[in-house]
């Protein structure tokens, strides 16, 4: 099921919220400047909601160019300048229901550019847009339809040049300029966010306004965007009760790692510094490139754009990184200052919702240069079929959105070891590469109930890593980053207290990488190993789950001679298949579009740099799954398969 029809069947998906999912409200798209008419569909119903569109070209110095359906179509405000609204029928030419329209100005369509989209749909505990006009009057409030705590307040006047202005709660008794990296300042404020003589914050229904013509110049018109700040009371996803969006403030001593809270991983990020020392509103997000760093070389890429500049995007900025529940700042990281504090607005990861359909979230691919896909791809596994030195590599948006972090599972060899292809993931869209024919691509996102990615360092002592999965983890692969370390497997078959090794043939053995615990809804256990947790060093973990129609983690007993239909609950058999015997033996990979049929099967192993193996006829098809063919030995096998 697409994002759009599943949107169509939430029923309180209008401004109310309801079962809304973050994915119906926010989106960041990446897409390239062609010259002609283009239709960006991101699955953000503007036509029928409301809402803004800010976009910024990535590769060159270009102001952001900022929409929304309050002012309509053709009028657009630069963040990064003073000026006031100006007309451009050319640039975004539509807001649909599906996303919106550009034309052929190479403000938002130059053919030799790179462009990022970030739209914000109305949507109550989350984002509202409003426009008044001033009437100079001290204590003046404006009412929104919010409906919650207020994060941020940005307001520009519309027909005039005059400073962007900011409010923020983590600063709710000064103001700041978003066209500016000046500090926020205390002077004024209650001339811009109050009634003349103290500030006013802002409530669930109203900002109260000062005099101040930045903000409510007699006559004069305005506009006003409004962030929420969930606080255990958003009611997004499908039980109505889950958080998006948070606005919050954080201190940088001169040591140590700052970890900020939010109680979800966030796909997109801002942060402003307060004080004197010039500090601009930088913004990262997963879509452009917002890694987790690996230690211990302390690299970690996000490629950040300023509000309030026109640089182009700086890809190799160390700012901060994207955890399971928040995110973090480190020593050393570029532009956070030790001894200073910071604004920051952060938004969700999505989806909230388990999947319906396999085709949401997984792709077989074999294409030469690019796959496309209906979904953000989260990770993405290649295989040569001729074989080769490095077989099935690894690639994960959270680890780079490029070849640079590279993980190969037939050895336990550090990340980034082999950059001979390239690479690059696009947004919504898929991925590209120029790698051949003769290679397979398996391409995942990563979604509740059926898989997760994480990345989290290792500190020598038993511990837990939060998970986003949302439900019990059935088989873990973990690998160590930065070392040459076996990949280690958890497998609800073999039990908290045994492991495997992806890069090689071995049996189950006794083993206390998983700290001999279970893992659970939220949370794997690891000890003290380097396979899953020596200190200061970075590791990457799969998390795999059996989702109804979707997936299925399990084990089976086979007789040799036999057949044995695997039944995983799918409806037209496994377009994956993956075998282990729980002895020693191959991690064999089929899927369908090689071929899972009545015959010969070609596969390729995880754990070798094998050539396909074209003339065996290993498995079969079955409408609930897959079957065990009677070529198969005996054995228990533990098995993963996808619909």
């Amino acid at each position: 099921m697409s994002n759009i029809a599943r949107m169509m069947q939430q029923a309180t998906a209008g401004a109310g919220g309801g079962t809304t999912d973050v994915d119906n409200v926010f989106s960041t798209f990446v897409y390239e400047g062609t010259g002609s008419a283009q239709t960006i569909t991101n699955d953000i119903d503007l036509s029928g909601e409301g809402g803004l569109v800010w976009g910024k070209s990535r590769t060159s110095a270009d102001t952001h160019l900022l929409f929304d359906t309050a002012r309509g179509t053709g009028k657009y405000l630069i963040s990064n300048d003073t000026g006031g609204e100006a007309t451009n029928n050319s640039q975004l030419t539509a807001f649909n229901n599906n996303g919106f329209s550009i034309g052929t100005d190479y403000g938002l369509n130059d053919p030799n550019q790179d462009y990022v989209s970030w739209t914000f749909r109305k949507a109550e505990k989350f984002f509202d847009v409003v426009t008044y006009t001033g009437n100079s009057t001290n204590g003046r409030t404006v009412s929104h339809n919010l409906g919650s705590t207020v994060g941020m307040v940005i307001i520009k006047k519309k027909n005039a040049s005059t400073n962007w202005v900011v409010w923020h709660r983590g600063f709710s008794s000064q103001y700041a300029y978003l066209n500016s990296d000046n500090a926020f300042a205390t002077a004024g404020a209650a001339n811009l966010f109050g009634n003349g003589s103290s500030t006013v914050s802002p409530t669930s229904t109203q900002v109260t306004l000062g005099a101040n013509s930045s903000v409510n110049g007699s006559g004069d018109t305005y506009v006003m965007y409004l962030f929420a700040h969930n606080n255990n009371d958003g009611e997004f996803g499908p039980n109505e009760d889950q958080d998006i969006i948070k606005c919050g403030q954080f201190s940088k001593g001169y040591s140590g790692i700052v970890t900020v809270n939010l109680g979800f991983e966030p796909q997109w990020i801002m942060v402003k510094k307060q004080s004197s020392n010039a500090g601009a509103w930088y913004v990262g997000d997963q879509m452009r490139g917002m890694c987790a760093e690996m230690l211990p070389n302390h690299e970690a890429r996000t490629s950040a754009l300023r509000w309030n500049a026109s640089n182009d995007e700086d890809v190799q900025m160390d700012i901060f990184e994207p955890t399971a529940t928040g995110f973090i700042v480190r020593d050393g990281h570029q532009y956070i200052d030790g001894g200073e504090d910071y604004v920051y607005m952060a938004i969700r990861r999505g989806p909230l919702a388990e999947p319906t359909s396999a085709t949401d979230v997984f792709k077989v691919g074999n294409s030469q240069t690019t796959d496309q896909t209906t979904f953000p791809v989260d990770s993405l596994w290649s295989a040569y079929r001729e074989g080769y030195s490095y077989n099935f590599t690894f690639y994960d948006r959270l680890r780079s959105i490029d070849r640079s972090r590279q993980l190969v599972t037939n050895q336990g060899l550090q990340e980034g070891q082999n950059n001979t292809y390239s690479l690059s993931f696009i947004s919504n869209t898929g991925v590209v590469r120029n790698w051949g024919s003769l290679w397979i691509h398996y391409m995942l996102r990563r979604a509740p109930g059926f898989y997760d990615v994480v990345c989290y360092d290792g500190n020598g002592t038993a511990k837990t890593v939060s998970h986003n999965l949302g439900v019990v983890p059935e088989m873990m692969w973990i690998k160590q980053r930065s070392g040459s370390n076996s990949w280690r497997v958890y497998h609800k078959a073999m039990g908290n207290t045994k492991a495997m090794y992806l890069d090689h043939t071995y049996g189950e053995t006794t083993d206390n990488n998983f700290n001999n615990t279970t893992p659970t809804a939220s949370v794997f256990s690891v000890n003290a190993h380097v396979g899953t947790n020596q200190n200061n060093h970075g590791y990457v973990a799969y998390l795999f789950a059996t989702l109804a129609g979707v997936s299925k983690v399990g084990s089976v007993s086979h007789s040799f001679n036999s057949t044995t239909n695997v039944d995983c609950g799918f409806s037209s058999g496994a377009r994956f298949v993956l075998v282990k015997s729980t002895a020693s033996g191959d991690w064999r990979v089929w899927d369908s579009t090689r071929g899972i049929v009545s015959g010969n099967d070609p596969y390729l192993a995880l754990n070798n740099t094998s050539t396909e193996v074209t003339n065996g006829d290993l498995i079969d098809p079955y409408s609930g799954g897959f079957a065990l063919s009677p070529s198969f030995y005996t054995d228990t096998y533990i098995f993963y398969a996808i619909a």
